[in-house]
């Protein structure tokens, strides 16, 4: 049996690090590499981290997508990159990111700029519409149909 105490500091790092928020498995042993720690401590964190369930790619991928979709909402192709970006297997981001609807999406934060681009004509609404949801990571035909479609309802208000 390996000597637990050895490998104290290394777990004790590991939760200071989940304690700010939920982390992907690869977050946690990049950070563990980071601080110095050598493979076999850091294999037996991320053990006992499982064990505890304290990382669980899967439910910080959801964790990931909810809190984009709530707070920060962006494309489905850039939370996919975010995610992929904080090592979450590609599988996981495949599940994960299957039932984003981008249209929905893009609409919905179409409408909440609505307020700020209402006295505007269409080449100037449509050049800073396209503008915010590109930033958000929305293909070219997504930002052009919510375009049309905000600018449509917008004449009929």
């Amino acid at each position: 049996m390996a000597d637990t105490s050895a490998s104290q500091p290394c777990l004790d790092a590991a939760y200071r690090y989940l304690s700010y928020r939920p982390r992907s498995e690869g977050e946690v042993r990049q950070r563990l590499f980071q601080h110095g720690f050598v493979s076999e401590e850091v294999e037996r964190a991320i053990a006992k981290l499982k064990e505890q369930k304290l990382i669980d790619d899967f439910a910080f991928a959801q964790f990931w997508k909810d809190s984009r979709l709530s707070f920060r909402p962006k494309s489905k192709r850039l939370i996919a990159r975010e995610l992929r970006n904080k090592r979450v297997a590609a599988d996981i981001v495949d599940e994960i990111t299957k039932d984003i609807d981008d249209e929905l999406n893009a609409y919905t934060i179409g409408c909440t700029r609505m307020r700020f681009l209402a006295d505007l004509d269409y080449p100037r609404f449509r050049q800073r519409l396209s503008g915010y949801l590109s930033y958000r990571g929305f293909s070219h035909q997504v930002i052009r149909d919510t375009a049309s479609r905000l600018w449509r309802e917008r004449k009929t208000k």
